[in-house]
């Protein structure tokens, strides 16, 4: 539908480009200044008809508000695919989802992970997140961001071992994510773990670093 009103308009534009009705057994020459006439308008003493400014002005804008019309449309879903939502959680906070996509609530998850757990969720900016659940069978206030801070890797609890041990180059964290062992340079990224309604909320950690004392890396 939108190309046939694309079409129709430029062809409207081009109509708007042509002289009055003029017979089509007129035959085409090339004058001496090199513009086109016809046969006819040569005898009558006429000048070929030229588009005025302002005409070829109106019909840029139309051509590129057809054109620009037509790009938005294709950049705007494009564009919002990349935007992580927010499903209205405050302060900037995330929902967290299961593996099917699915909102995780406090009662769900906890029924389903026993203490000690550590287990992933879609975090903010769509990062895999460590929620945790404590001995007391809650969850812990704060997420662990599952992305290795060397090359990006995705790092697995190892329980065995009570730390994470990362499958690329063997970078090692604590329970908490705190680095020991390298080269990993950094400790992984934290996130405020709080409830809202039933569901689980992720929000953007910007105090200080609880296992270093120092300013979060991952907020600057």
């Amino acid at each position: 539908m939108k190309t046939a009103v694309v079409l129709a308009t430029l062809f409207c534009g081009v109509q708007g480009f042509l002289a009055p009705s003029m017979p089509t057994t007129g035959v085409v020459a090339r004058s001496n200044s090199g513009r086109l006439t016809t046969k006819m308008a040569e005898a009558a003493g006429e000048e070929p008809f030229v588009p005025d400014m302002d005409r070829r002005k109106l019909m840029n804008s139309i051509l590129l508000g057809s054109v620009g019309l037509n790009i938005a449309g294709l950049a705007v879903p494009y564009i919002a695919f990349f935007v992580p939502r927010t499903d209205g959680a405050a302060g900037g906070g995330l929902v967290a989802k299961d593996a099917l996509g699915d909102d995780v609530t406090l009662s769900g998850w906890l029924s389903t992970h026993q203490a000690g757990d550590r287990s992933l969720v879609q975090g903010l900016k769509g990062d895999a997140t460590y929620l945790i659940v404590k001995e007391d069978k809650t969850i812990e206030n704060y997420g662990l961001n599952a992305v290795c801070t060397h090359l990006g890797c995705v790092v697995p609890w190892n329980k065995a071992e009570n730390k994470f041990i990362c499958p690329c180059h063997g970078s090692q964290y604590d329970k908490t994510g705190k680095v020991v062992r390298g080269p990993a340079p950094l400790s992984l990224a934290l996130a405020h773990v709080t409830e809202k309604e039933e569901k689980v909320v992720l929000t953007p950690w910007t105090e200080t670093d609880f296992r270093t004392n120092l300013a979060p890396w991952y907020d600057l």
